[in-house]
């Protein structure tokens, strides 16, 4: 059996929907961590209601309500930086995406306790995820596996300037056939919104981990930046700027584009 933070949602299409950074559940770390809020923050907001719609598609869809304060379950088990040079964060981060500290002094986890969050939380996720594919691949000649984020817009400890609408990621071509990224390009081309290809997110452990086109597994990141789908505010977050609600009528155009292109990505695995 699952354990109840961890859900799987069974499709028969050729097609993985990953969401490692919606959760919210700090495990029982809230009096431990700087405060709640702090806690939250860096979720990807809403991106579980923004890809409603993956499961109509016939897609599997699996989820992790755990928090990435938690753990990050996209990040290196052995903590090998997946940018080197660059900013990021770590497996189990100790602040968020602006340097605030997420643990009160003292607090944070040390070797064993990381380890332990491993065992617990990472890998019964990435268990799951090579469950769904390989099963997956048994049925089809090949599987999309579509790795869903967002974050802020403007991160200046992260990257320079505003952040594209779209971030595409495959490991700078590695993860995915050409040919299926060239079918993404081109519908983001066509969206109308700002996007890269390999920029600033090339695509996280998920994506360079599962990614073996010559296996028939095709994996993508999607990094949105959050005012594509979100009321996102100037400047720091704060806890009385962010997160904002959830609204469907604004997040609609990008969501039909998103729909879009996991109907492409779907159906260019049946082909």
């Amino acid at each position: 059996m699952n354990p109840a933070w961890l859900t799987i949602t069974r499709g028969d299409a050729p097609l993985v929907v990953s969401l490692p950074h919606t959760g919210v559940d700090t495990a029982g770390l809230d009096h431990r961590v700087a405060s709640d809020w702090v806690a939250r923050c860096d979720a990807d907001w809403w991106i579980d209601h923004l890809y409603g719609f993956a499961r109509d598609l016939g897609a599997t869809v699996i989820h992790t309500s755990i928090s990435r304060t938690v753990i990050d379950v996209n990040r290196d088990p052995s903590g090998v930086s997946l940018y080197p040079g660059q900013t990021t964060t770590t497996l189990c981060p100790t602040e968020t995406f602006e340097g605030i500290q997420l643990y009160k002094a003292g607090w944070g986890p040390d070797a064993d306790e990381i380890s332990a969050r491993r065992e617990t939380f990472f890998a019964p996720y990435h268990a799951a995820l090579a469950g769904e594919l390989s099963r997956l691949r048994a049925r089809h000649g090949r599987v999309v596996l579509y790795d869903c984020h967002s974050i802020r817009s403007v991160l200046p400890r992260l990257f320079e300037g505003e952040l594209p609408v779209f971030n595409l990621g495959t490991n700078d071509g590695q993860s995915c056939d050409p040919e299926l990224q060239a079918l993404v390009v081109g519908h983001l081309e066509r969206s109308g919104q700002s996007w890269v290809a390999n920029g600033r997110f090339k695509g996280g452990y998920i994506t360079r981990q599962y990614g073996q086109p010559r296996d028939g597994v095709h994996a993508l990141q999607m990094e949105l930046a959050c005012r594509g789908y979100m009321r996102e505010p100037e400047g720091p977050s704060a806890p009385g700027n962010w997160p904002t609600a959830y609204d469907a009528e604004y997040a609609a155009p990008i969501q039909s584009q998103l729909k879009d292109i996991l109907t492409a990505a779907r159906n260019w695995a049946q082909a």
